[in-house]
């Protein structure tokens, strides 16, 4: 089974069976959407404004867990060990279901103790790792919805990063074989060509959707991708 791979900001997203990519902003090589669908033109994306990294959080030490947990998560998709770690590639990568495994059961534990761990808690950096981390639960649908309900809840307190949130909308809609929303998980069909791997609904208008949580249009992300897999 192929294994996509797409940067999500610093941050490797993966999956096995398609493509979801970055959570920043989000952009090379020319690359237009299988679509022909004419779509609305897009205002500038809305600026989020996030806490610095430096800033005080509530919870420093669920912030050091939940980065020390993404560093996993992104060893066994990357192949590369974290400081310490003595693990080859082929380690690594055979370690890659039992991690998710391991994460998604303490996951569930932190969402019972802490609720959604938000900015205020964890930081910019430990609220994006708890993001991924549920992101990447694909092996535990009722804890990714669990998990998104508790994100829409913190993005409407202004306590998490909307952008983060749209991608678990469509991740956990693909999961359920739904339209995706804004349009952010791909993959490959058996040609090789990029597309969504549901469709996107009322897509004529995603982009005033995406613009709306900060993020850019659907041929500017499919511009990233492409460049992430090294395509001209």
């Amino acid at each position: 089974m192929a294994t996509a791979v797409a940067a999500a900001g610093s941050i490797t997203a993966c999956s096995a069976d398609g493509v979801s990519g970055s959570s920043s902003g989000r952009d090379t090589p020319a690359m237009t959407s299988p679509s022909s669908t004419r779509r609305v033109l897009a205002p500038a994306p809305v600026k989020i404004d996030k806490p610095p990294l430096g800033a005080s959080v509530g919870r420093p030490e669920l912030r050091a867990e939940l980065l020390a947990m993404l560093a996993q998560d992104q060893a066994v998709r990357t192949g590369t060990p974290p400081p310490g770690d003595k693990r080859t590639p082929e380690e690594l990568g055979a370690a890659w279901e039992a991690t998710d495994r391991a994460n998604a059961q303490r996951m569930a534990k932190i969402l019972d103790e802490h609720g959604w761990p938000g900015w205020n808690a964890v930081g910019s950096n430990g609220a994006q790792a708890a993001w991924v981390l549920i992101q990447h639960a694909d092996l535990d649908l009722p804890l990714q919805e669990r998990g998104l309900a508790l994100m829409k809840d913190a993005v409407a307190a202004d306590d998490a990063d909307p952008s983060d949130l749209a991608y678990l909308v469509d991740r956990v809609r693909v999961a359920k074989n739904e339209p995706q929303v804004y349009g952010t998980q791909w993959g490959r069909n058996p040609a090789g060509k990029l597309e969504p791997r549901t469709p996107i609904e009322d897509e004529v208008m995603v982009d005033i959707r995406r613009a709306a949580v900060g993020l850019g249009t659907i041929d500017a992300y499919l511009k990233e991708l492409a460049a992430a897999f090294g395509e001209r």
